[in-house]
């Protein structure tokens, strides 16, 4: 190797220094931050959880209690679950007064195949795993609490009764376009057609002339002969269903669309104020998630016997149960609307293919609370068929802990069954209702 350079050394020199300045610099920043660190931490701080303050000095400290009838508030909210909500969105909201007969939904293991989890507990409810950030207490037993409650309606115009014209305003972050000669149907699929890019469900109506009545736009009816022409439409963004409430950012994107498309074919757009209808998607989906329970029946083998697939299947058909694609039975009413299910209380669904060679130790039957009418009524009809069962398959019902149910736990499940029920109803939201089965989706 040749010899270096002047300028190949001066350069390695130059490097020297400069990697010995940056050492030097780092070494004299890490002291004083550590020097900063020390006077901060050296200095006396009042304990906020233990001392006293100020503003209180020399008061007596009163420790929180419950009062008959009364449900505990925290002094201070806690950080909401929803990451995007602010400060003043994340209002305390009273919990439901719980007691040892209510249980978490448990995941269900690898291989079920169930979309959402409910809770394998007769004597109980639960609420559905779809939502994030419910509380994680779990509660044994077997009965039910004595009371519900739900969030508190917001003062002013941010929580109106869903009743009437209210229903879209309550439900649904709602957009109106109108012009005085109609949309062209080319035009028109621009919004038409992008229903599935927000999240949430997107509806579409359409008024023919400025007197005619709203008819919902069906998209797939669009170039048939005789199809409608529209003077004005209203756009319907879904503020909640069972995967939470909408996204600010998705409220944003579905008003600048339909303000874009009213300025492109010279029409007016009427949109409400985001951040309201935000706030509203929070306080509808902290209610729904009070509401949106689960009532389940187990019923298990005696002494470590089976259930055979096969038996349990017949016995099912034969009680109006049909099977389902995703693994359970589901008994219909006359609509053909799903009154409750049944399904295996271990992990392996019952699919068509493997039921007739599958062995189970229990079953479970369930119904889904705030998507059913009557559900008093209906719970009865379900525990007629879970008695039926446990009868033919000689088996008997028990709650999460295998405890045997009780008549008066029973009795107790179908109080707080009504209870919640008559929540739904007092806010205009009827159990098995058409705003109940798009909330509850």
């Amino acid at each position: 190797m040749g010899n270096l350079s002047e300028l190949q050394i001066s350069l390695i020199g130059i490097g020297i220094v400069v990697v010995l300045g940056v050492i030097v610099f780092n070494w004299t920043q890490q002291r004083r931050y550590r020097r900063k660190a020390e006077q901060a931490f050296s200095r006396e701080h009042e304990d906020i959880l233990l001392g006293a303050s100020a503003s209180v000095k020399g008061e007596e400290r009163i420790e929180p209690r419950l009062s008959p009838g009364a449900e505990p508030h925290e002094p201070e909210a806690a950080p909401s679950r929803h990451s995007n909500a602010s400060p003043e969105v994340a209002e305390p909201a009273q919990k439901v007064n719980v007691n040892p007969a209510l249980h978490p939904p448990s995941r269900p293991k690898a291989g079920k195949a169930v979309e959402r989890t409910w809770f394998k507990g007769p004597a109980s409810f639960t609420v559905p795993a779809r939502r994030s950030g419910d509380e994680d207490s779990r509660h044994e037993g077997g009965v039910v609490p004595e009371r519900f409650s739900v969030p508190a309606a917001a003062s002013g115009d941010e929580e109106r009764p869903v009743e009437g014209d209210n229903v879209s305003d309550a439900v649904d972050y709602v957009v109106e376009i109108a012009r005085e000669t109609p949309f062209a149907d080319l035009t028109l699929a621009e919004v038409l057609d992008r229903k599935f890019d927000f999240s949430k469900p997107v509806r579409w109506m359409g008024k023919q002339s400025a007197d005619a009545s709203w008819e919902e736009i069906v998209t797939d009816t669009r170039g048939r002969e005789g199809r409608a022409s529209y003077v004005s439409l209203k756009g319907f963004l879904q503020l909640a269903d069972r995967a939470g409430p909408v996204s600010e950012v998705s409220l944003g994107e579905f008003r600048d669309m339909a303000e874009n498309f009213a300025a492109r074919v010279n029409a007016t757009a009427r949109c409400p104020d985001i951040y309201k209808s935000y706030r509203r998607a929070l306080m509808l989906d902290e209610f729904c998630t009070q509401v949106d329970v689960m009532a389940g029946i187990n019923i298990i083998s005696r002494d470590n016997s089976v259930f055979t697939g096969a038996k349990i299947r017949v016995m099912a058909e034969a009680c109006g149960f049909k099977l389902g694609n995703e693994g359970m039975f589901h008994y219909r009413d006359e609509n053909n609307v799903v009154l409750f299910s049944l399904g295996n209380y271990e992990p392996s669904p019952f699919l068509p293919d493997n039921i007739r060679t599958l062995t189970t130790r229990g079953i479970t039957l369930f119904l889904d609370v705030p998507r059913v009418a009557n559900g008093e009524r209906i719970f009865n009809q379900m525990v007629h068929l879970a008695e039926t069962f446990s009868e033919a398959l000689g088996g008997f019902m028990v709650d999460d802990n295998r405890v045997p149910l009780s008549d008066t736990g029973i009795r107790k499940i179908k109080q707080q069954l009504s209870s919640i029920q008559s929540v739904m109803i007092s806010r205009n939201i009827p159990p098995g209702g058409q705003i109940a089965l798009r909330l509850f989706a």
